[in-house]
């Protein structure tokens, strides 16, 4: 069965369209990616109808983006399906366009930003319209603007960043004058905002394999320096990290989505990774979760590659510390940060990382590596003699660190008897 086949809802949609005497055309990602022998999830619809006319032949639509010409159109079984009105681009400031209805389907292709995004699918006839030659594009393996690629560019700032996050999610190639006019806009990707910025960046994540090769043209681009300046400078080896950790799919898709994200940062100071995730919008969840990763990695780093590098590896001590000072949460993301890391590098005790990461997510679940774990708490404590406030938090530490360095500390009896001041 060809891929090139939309799904039935999406077919009577089209068809209901054409019988109300209007064109109706699938375009877009659905298209190209069916081209490329990719399934896809998602198919656009552009027609000949205004918006207002899309909502007069369907009972349930919504109006996802009138003014851009878009309406969503509700099937049988609630799914949304965008069809949106043939149009024009009247004027754009590098974000937002201002559109004008009645153009021809080619006007419609024209205004695309890649010449393998500007293809037209006929689901009825089975017709593809093809102006700009995008299957040959296709075929090559080429990114390649629609006309004239500085004009693309200043229409909208961010098919610069599309544009690298399809030639590394396919292992394309850019077309030469595209590359130049990507490097021309970089200077002016500021007027995009954070949230379209970040958005990129996690699309480039969950759709690009090898997420090194993307990274790499964002930096060579300028785009990196522009937009995220903390990681222009970042060592190489920690984007070719990205590559060892499995593209986000299936029920732990955000999980790993997360992690790579993580990646990005990871061996930066906290302060220094909790400002550039600030400014690109990460949620207070993530921005968190990513700078205790990169903060641990900045200040662990050396130690825990020295331990691995030795012929016997890390002693359960030093793997309780670690968990202590990463957390027990995170310390099973936090090895695996550190094994990519080293894959990329090609250590060579590779071979025994997996078995210290089961060792150490075993510690961190079994062992006392929190306060809270001790067998005594601050009233047992205070109960005994230490004076409440600051001292007695550090006397609380003072016994995890002992507990830490030697497990069978932690009894009762032998930490109020530490807390007292026994040898």
């Amino acid at each position: 069965m060809s891929l090139l086949t939309p799904p039935k809802e999406v077919q009577e949609i089209a068809s209901r369209l054409r019988k109300a005497g209007f064109e109706a055309w699938c375009v877009g990602g659905a298209v190209r990616d069916a081209l490329l022998g990719h399934a896809h999830l998602d198919w656009d619809l552009a027609t000949s109808a205004t918006p207002t006319e899309v909502m007069r032949t369907f009972r349930r639509t919504v109006p996802v983006g009138l003014a851009f010409g878009t309406v969503g159109v509700l099937d049988a079984n609630g799914r949304l399906h965008e069809v949106t009105t043939f149009r024009h681009d009247v004027k754009t400031d590098g974000r937002h366009a201002e559109v004008e209805f009645g153009a021809s389907l080619e006007e419609d292709l024209a205004r695309r930003d890649f010449t393998i995004n500007a293809i037209a699918y006929n689901p009825q006839t089975g017709e593809l319209r093809d102006p700009f030659n995008g299957r040959k594009d296709l075929r090559a393996g080429i990114v390649r603007a629609v006309g004239d690629p500085d004009a693309r560019m200043k229409e909208d700032r961010l098919r610069a960043l599309r544009a690298l996050r399809f030639a590394s999610r396919f292992g394309f190639e850019i077309e030469l004058a595209t590359w130049k006019a990507i490097c021309n806009s970089a200077p002016f990707l500021t007027r995009l905002s954070a949230e379209r910025v970040k958005q990129e960046i996690e699309k480039t994540m969950e759709q690009v394999e090898r997420p090194s090769a993307a990274l790499s043209r964002w930096r060579d681009a300028g785009a990196l320096r522009v937009l995220v300046p903390l990681l222009q400078e970042a060592p190489p080896d920690r984007f070719a990290a990205l590559d060892f950790l499995p593209l986000p799919a299936g029920k732990r898709a955000g999980e790993r989505k997360l992690l790579r994200l993580a990646m990005l940062f990871f061996g930066e100071q906290r302060q220094s990774t909790e400002r550039a995730c600030r400014a690109l919008k990460f949620s207070n969840h993530d921005t968190t979760w990513i700078t205790r990763l990169a903060d641990a990695r900045a200040r662990l780093g050396d130690v825990v590659d020295a331990a691995m590098a030795r012929a016997d590896g890390p002693t359960d001590a030093e793997l309780r510390r670690w968990a202590a000072d990463v957390g027990r949460t995170a310390a099973a993301s936090w090895w695996r940060l550190n094994a990519a890391l080293w894959c990329a590098r090609r250590a060579p005790y590779a071979s025994r990382v997996g078995a210290t990461y089961h060792r150490l997510v075993r510690i961190a679940y079994r062992d006392a590596i929190e306060t809270g774990d001790l067998q005594v708490d601050g009233e047992d404590l205070a109960l005994a003699g230490v004076p409440k406030g600051p001292e007695l938090g550090a006397t609380l530490r003072r016994l995890l660190d002992a507990v830490i360095e030697n497990p069978a500390l932690n009894r009762r009896d032998e930490l109020l008897r530490l807390a007292r001041g026994g040898a």
